[in-house]
């Protein structure tokens, strides 16, 4: 699945196990390079959804303001 067909909830609940294992440590440097880079990924994503979002909310408010 790639991370543009991610819904929000998805995306999240990913980042945070993402958080999770980045917290327990243990892993090698390269691991955690990479978890934080999919980190990354995934906080995007969550903030395109957020953003889009508010647009909408925006976008209502002003209709009916109108």
């Amino acid at each position: 699945m790639s991370d543009e067909s991610l819904s929000y909830e998805q995306a999240r609940t990913e980042l945070a196990e993402v958080v999770g294992r980045l917290e327990q440590g243990g892993g090698s440097l390269e691991e955690s390079l990479a978890l934080w880079e999919r980190g990354e990924r995934l906080a995007d994503v969550c903030q395109r959804w957020l953003d889009n979002a508010r647009d909408r909310i925006d976008a209502a408010r002003a209709a009916r303001a109108e």
